[in-house]
């Protein structure tokens, strides 16, 4: 009796614990945003934000590092409660989960190979091309619903399409402008980044269909973010050189909405 009666208190912990918890999903190999630090944690923008969002509803915050193309179906099934991970609105994806207010505000690009053709998107549409995507992305609808002559490659890491640039087995990737100028920054002898959108796209939260009173909280935690400033002290801590190349492009910051 005592053995089932422990196995029960523990199953009432263990549940009470989950239930106190934010549970939210990262794909943690996209910095600035997301990323892991050199002491293993896992920190940046976007981790900021969820944290700020623990705070306000008085919940321990937990993150799990999961593959971008896998978020939606863990937030689906309940294995997570918010998803923070650079994740633009789009429609085929608010079918199946609700979004919250935007906070940032990107476009499609282009990272190019240095000696391929490509000069815009355009150039993307010629017989032949070929285009690395990463998995589950809105680069990989764009590019499946635009670019029908091309022979489209879907990999699932970042650095994987960035090598296929670099390497110039593909012509182009089709990303967000904030990776597009880091990735080029690592490779200008290889690459080239332009910048110019092919789509502007805004990110939210991700959440669960149908749970309003999350949403709302999660909508009052980024306004007042955008209000009191601290969107502007996230960029000047994790978004320094970011800030200085979309200046140099004559590019809004992403946190500028309107």
């Amino acid at each position: 009796m005592l053995r089932y009666l422990a196995l029960s208190l523990l199953f009432t912990l263990c549940a009470c614990t989950r239930s106190n918890k934010l549970i939210i999903g990262t794909d943690a190999t996209y910095p600035p945003f997301e990323f892991v630090d050199a002491q293993g944690q896992i920190t940046g923008v976007d981790i900021e934000v969820g944290r700020e969002i623990g705070k306000a509803l008085g919940r321990e915050v937990e993150f799990r590092n999961i593959n971008f193309d896998g978020l939606i179906t863990a937030l689906r099934t309940g294995s997570i409660d918010l998803v923070i991970s650079a994740l633009s609105i789009n429609p085929e994806r608010s079918q199946s989960i609700d979004f919250s207010d935007p906070y940032v505000k990107t476009g499609l690009s282009i990272l190019a190979a240095k000696d391929s053709t490509v000069q815009s998107a355009d150039d993307l549409k010629a017989p032949g091309r070929k285009i690395v995507v990463r998995l589950g992305t809105t680069g990989e609808s764009w590019a499946r619903e635009n670019l029908k002559d091309a022979k489209i490659i879907a990999l699932d890491a970042d650095v994987s399409c960035v090598m296929e640039v670099v390497n110039a087995s593909v012509d182009a990737w089709i990303y967000d402008q904030v990776s597009v100028m880091n990735h080029h920054a690592k490779h200008p002898e290889k690459t080239r980044a332009l910048l110019a959108p092919l789509r502007e796209e805004v990110w939210a939260v991700g959440l669960k269909k149908g749970n309003e009173e999350l949403k709302t909280k999660v909508n009052e935690v980024l306004a007042r973010m955008r209000s009191d400033g601290s969107f502007t002290k996230l960029a000047d801590r994790f978004m320094a050189k970011e800030q200085v190349m979309m200046t140099a492009q004559g590019l809004p910051l992403v946190f500028e909405l309107k």
